[in-house]
């Protein structure tokens, strides 16, 4: 049965795709090497994204493997327009998947992209996968497995978290298994 690590980032200077961790975020990807460093893994993928790659290269330089950069674990756009009012926009889009703003991407749609990630895992040869990415992605991909997975839940996100999802008869189970 397939176990894959969903991990988010660890603290950054900010949103930028080119955001750097803080001296923070550096701390918590050792820690986060500690965390994963008894457990077996077989594969790592990453969110394009400069926080996503940093916060996990601790520990796949510890453990040997390359990480593999993915597109489709970049953020979700919500819209390429200033939006003031952009959590109850979010929030919105928790309720409507299929709502989405000037320059966005639907929940559906960003729902669908990582899913694809997900998918290649369960096909592939790995049994036990990381993958590293960002808040509102990690929360639509986990709204999928676990439908009560909401609004809420995003705003109860840290910096880094870790959810595993492990394959079931059913499809996947989802459970938060550290959370700085």
């Amino acid at each position: 049965m397939k176990e894959i690590y969903i991990v988010r980032h660890c603290q950054a200077t900010g949103q930028s795709p080119d955001a750097e961790l803080t001296i923070t975020g550096q701390q918590q990807a050792e820690e986060l090497k500690v965390f994963f460093h008894d457990r077996q893994i077989d594969r790592i993928l990453s969110s394009p994204f400069l926080r996503a790659k940093q916060t996990i290269e601790p520990l796949a330089e510890k453990i040997g493997i390359t990480v593999e950069v993915d597109e489709r674990l970049s953020e979700r756009v919500l819209s390429t327009t200033s939006l003031e009012d952009w959590q109850d926009k979010l929030k919105a889009t928790f309720d409507d998947l299929d709502l989405y703003f000037p320059g966005g991407e639907s929940s559906r749609q960003a729902m669908d992209r990582i899913s694809q990630v997900i998918e290649e895992i369960r096909s592939s040869e790995a049994e036990h996968a990381i993958i590293v990415a960002h808040g509102n992605i990690i929360s639509l991909l986990l709204k999928k497995y676990q439908v009560s997975f909401g609004f809420d839940e995003w705003q109860a996100l840290t910096n880094p978290d870790v959810y595993r999802l492990r394959e079931t008869p059913d499809g996947f189970s989802v459970e938060r298994i550290w959370v700085r």
